[in-house]
């Protein structure tokens, strides 16, 4: 999960929003904004959507067949422990997994390293399970800069080692934060990735990652952008549909509906800027907690459900985003279940789709293909917002 720690201010150049809707105008615009729900779209290969597995409590075997009866092709191990790899024998759901951050300099200095990991971790269970992709280590540069000049050392070494195995289908990359990378969320057209890791990390990985055809992973949270700035307002960070919520990106003249866009399209425009346009997407963590501390307000179950089925609904309509029709490759949300017993804020722990118990906590449609729910969904949530903005 992304840590909060940092301010993240928008660029001098973005042009805010501000609403003085009274409740009447407001009712309007949602009974209005419904007709831009019948939209068709344009036909594309649909993204992937994926869950985050972290497997504290659940027996692995359990979870399989929940994923299967959820829908779900697509698992993030951030573990990634042998055992857990084995039960997905035969499930064909496909597995991105993960080298902890505290490898990372040993396998950058030795080939054998990177080769005793794969031979403990992948060479048992592949191709019976489907690894898909290795992420070596996640959001490295969150709290300092010590493993920047091993990063990219050890993804060398774990890709030659999977040629070394004679494996060619594994995709080797590894997993930045958002806030921590990026200058901006918006303009889009502005945004640039952060130095000094610019220039000493992040541009010569671009590079590895287009020669060996892997895609970009990026945790990437609306709901911590949208903490930061109030200007943002809630329905755009939840993918809630009015005349109204939108933004422009001035140099671009691209129009932003939802927030989540708006970040992809940042990361987008700084790898173009970095030479590199074209290498795919892979967003490995977003989410919404359903409850949180007191300072956070708008964690709550009605808003976590919004945003998930907003996310969903949106990867599922072929829209893409403005700057790639195409949109991500993959979208994992964080995470599968709570985690009760997890050390640190309240939100921390209220971040899962379903209760340790293996309850479900929302009513998620994953299959893509209930146009009609996804309608009936927008409209509930533009009366929810609704609702709870009159209580406020």
């Amino acid at each position: 999960m992304e840590t909060l720690h940092k301010p993240f201010l928008p660029s001098r150049k973005e042009k805010t929003m501000s609403f003085s809707l009274n409740p009447a105008s407001f009712f309007s615009l949602c009974l209005f904004s419904l007709s831009f729900l019948s939209l068709p779209g344009h036909t594309y290969s649909l993204p992937v959507v994926g869950i985050t597995y972290t497997h504290d409590s659940i027996r692995p075997k359990y979870v399989v067949s929940t994923l299967h009866a959820l829908r779900l092709s697509a698992v993030r191990l951030p573990e990634s422990d042998p055992s857990v790899v084995r039960d997905f024998f035969y499930s064909n759901i496909s597995l991105l997994l993960n080298i902890p951050n505290s490898l990372i300099p040993a396998i950058a200095s030795n080939r054998s390293n990177a080769l005793r990991w794969l031979y403990h971790h992948v060479i048992p269970f592949y191709p019976r399970s489907k690894v898909s992709t290795i992420s070596v280590g996640n959001d490295v540069l969150d709290n300092s800069f010590d493993l920047a000049d091993f990063l990219l050392p050890a993804m060398r070494n774990v890709h030659l080692g999977l040629r070394d195995l004679g494996i060619h289908k594994i995709s080797v990359s590894t997993t930045f934060s958002f806030i921590n990378i990026m200058t901006t969320s918006f303009p889009p057209s502005a945004a640039e990735f952060q130095e000094p890791a610019a220039a000493l990390l992040i541009k010569p990985l671009l590079q590895f990652l287009d020669d060996t055809n892997s895609s970009f992973l990026i945790n990437l949270y609306p709901y911590n952008v949208y903490r930061l700035n109030s200007e943002i307002p809630i329905g755009f960070a939840l993918f809630q549909q009015h005349p109204f919520n939108y933004r422009d990106d001035a140099t671009t003249g691209v129009r932003y509906r939802n927030l989540f866009d708006m970040m992809v399209d940042s990361l987008i425009s700084a790898m173009a800027v970095a030479g590199h346009e074209n290498i795919p997407v892979i967003v490995t963590e977003t989410g919404w907690p359903s409850s949180g501390d007191a300072s956070e307000t708008d964690a709550s179950p009605a808003y976590a459900e919004m945003y998930i089925n907003g996310l969903v609904s949106h990867l599922s309509s072929s829209l893409g985003t403005p700057l790639r029709r195409e949109g991500v490759a993959e979208a994992y949300i964080y995470e599968l279940f709570d985690r009760e017993t997890r050390q640190g804020t309240e939100s921390g722990r209220h971040w899962g789709i379903m209760y340790p118990n293996m309850t479900k906590k929302y009513n998620i449609a994953f299959s893509g293909s209930d146009t009609t729910g996804y309608r009936l969904k927008m409209a509930e949530g533009l009366f929810t917002i609704f609702a709870l903005w009159l209580l406020q």
